[in-house]
């Protein structure tokens, strides 16, 4: 009798509660996406580099639907549905995200961001401190120029290109585009090929179907029409960022994997040693993308406690 060969896996993500455009600044808009439930208390979740606005954990999100939390995800320029747009520093973000935050009726919030989301995390302090109440960084990328800057990583070897990638970044976003078009069908073979180069902790997690599900649904949605969010994000990092660590006032809890092969523990380290209000949360056994692993832990942190 013949061997039955296992069928994979296949997990569908819920979609959205809601999901739109909201103008800012410049006759722009800014894609969104909603989870949890439309009154909760609002916390926005800024995605990585690459990503787009449904790059959040299928924890999260239940999370957010059993304690009324409001998890709001937000496309960065140049990804989804919103309009392509390079703003002069990482600052200069929070200001949308400011009138993001009055579009959806929304006071105080905090803020959770994933790798290249963490700079633009800690501009929302900055530029709003008395509307952010706390923030979560998940490996975030940390300066590489300035009285700030940390030598080492991807972000600073990409500033030794900088020039370069200043002038090319309208071919290199096309090809981008047209690149994840091309391989947009092949979407799970493509994360399966990533996923066993990575080190073990990333391999982990790309294997749980719910996570590659996720994956899989936000390069749908995010690529649809543009991809240029991810050229533009290595510009303003290998920039100076609008502000000192320094200037961050809200609280942080800074998450970083000990095995991160990208964006290097140290950094993590460096830039909690010169924010006024941070706490290093180091997640053993973990690489780049580890933080996602424990999102329920870090919602958790959101919670009213007693």
């Amino acid at each position: 009798m013949g061997q039955t060969v296992p069928v994979p896996r296949t997990i569908e993500v819920d979609r959205p509660r809601v999901e739109g455009t909201i103008a800012v600044r410049g006759r722009r808009r800014l894609g969104f996406a909603a989870f949890g439930t439309p009154t909760g208390r609002p916390i926005f979740w800024l995605h990585g580099t690459p990503g787009a606005r449904r790059q959040i954990p299928v924890e999260a999100r239940r999370l957010a639907e059993e304690h009324d939390l409001r998890l709001i995800g937000i496309d960065r320029p140049g990804i989804g549905s919103s309009t392509a747009h390079v703003y002069d520093d990482v600052l200069d973000f929070a200001y949308d995200l400011d009138i993001a935050a009055d579009s959806l009726g929304i006071d105080t919030f905090h803020v959770i961001g994933l790798s290249g989301g963490g700079p633009y995390t800690l501009a929302a302090s900055v530029a709003m401190p008395d509307r952010v109440l706390g923030l979560e960084v998940i490996g975030g990328v940390a300066p590489v120029v300035g009285p700030d800057r940390v030598g080492g990583g991807a972000v600073a070897l990409a500033a030794t290109f900088a020039p370069l990638l200043s002038a090319s970044r309208t071919p290199l976003s096309f090809g981008l585009t047209q690149l994840v078009r091309v391989l947009r069908p092949f979407g799970g073979p493509a994360i399966e090929l990533y996923r066993v180069v990575q080190p073990a902790g990333d391999r982990r997690l790309l294997g749980r179907p719910e996570f590659k599900a996720m994956f899989l649904d936000d390069l749908v949605n995010g690529s649809r029409k543009q991809i240029s969010a991810p050229v533009s994000d290595l510009l303003l990092f290998t920039r100076d960022w609008g502000f000192r660590l320094a200037d961050v006032k809200a609280p942080v809890r800074w998450w970083h994997g000990d095995g991160d092969h990208i964006v290097p523990l140290r950094h993590g380290e460096h830039c909690v040693e010169r924010l006024p209000h941070a706490e290093l949360l180091v997640i053993e056994g973990e690489s780049h993308l580890g933080g996602l692993a424990v999102a329920e832990d870090i919602i958790q942190g959101l919670l009213p406690q007693g």
